[in-house]
């Protein structure tokens, strides 16, 4: 429970951040970090499809550049978007100008690679100022002055309610669905990967689709962020 929900510390740490929807509503708020991957995103693309679900996902930046018609596959089809730096900064890289750097990069990466219909059309959902709206910290760390220059720069962070552990070689199909099963609430943002990483191991494949049928079975409406 330490990894799949944040304790009351962690929250205290980035007090602004959101962590949770409105808790009265039931509704669920899927959202995907470290795609966009050929190999991995256009499957969960075809299975939100099939449950007439949107989620949010959470872009590298570098995964963008290498794989823009997969990126534009995703705003195409409804989906959210948002920053999850360029490089997938590594856990303890304390250099904050870097850290923006690679923000700002992620950024711009995402926004050159959209369709100009979307420009046009829905800048306001998912941008503001020429920027991505959405911003989600790989590994969920920063640093104060990280997350306060994030903060100043307009950025809305994103956490979580509940990470399922797909990502996890420890854990097999069953306990990340598990995880899900057990910590889903009202107003829960729900954190997968669209990675080779919880493709590979098989979690991803078993746990989304179960999920879906269930959340969508127990009443819960998804929403995107």
């Amino acid at each position: 429970m330490l990894i799949e929900q944040p304790n009351i510390l962690l929250k205290k740490i980035y007090p602004s951040a959101l962590w949770r929807m409105d808790p009265d509503e039931k509704a669920i708020y899927l959202t995907f970090d470290d795609g966009p991957i050929p190999e991995v995103t256009p499957w969960v693309l075809d299975k939100l499809d099939q449950h007439g679900v949107k989620a949010t996902f959470f872009m590298v930046g570098d995964n963008v550049r290498k794989h823009p018609d997969v990126f534009r596959m995703v705003v195409e089809r409804g989906h959210g978007f948002g920053n999850h730096t360029m490089h997938h900064i590594k856990i303890f890289d304390r250099n904050s100008l870097r850290y923006m750097d690679d923000v700002r990069e992620a950024d711009k990466m995402i926004i050159d690679n959209l369709p100009p219909e979307y420009l046009k059309d829905n800048s306001q959902r998912s941008m503001v100022n020429g920027q991505c709206r959405l911003f989600r910290p790989p590994h969920g760390f920063m640093n104060h002055y990280q997350y306060k220059k994030l903060q100043w720069a307009g950025y809305k962070i994103v956490m979580w309610d509940l990470v399922t552990r797909d990502y996890s070689y420890k854990l097999r199909p069953p306990q990340v669905l598990s995880n899900v099963l057990r910590y889903a609430r009202n107003g829960s943002i729900i954190t997968f990967h669209d990675s080779l990483r919880s493709w590979n191991n098989g979690n991803l494949q078993y746990a989304l689709s179960h999920t879906l049928w269930f959340l969508k079975e127990e009443g819960y409406q998804f929403k995107l962020l």
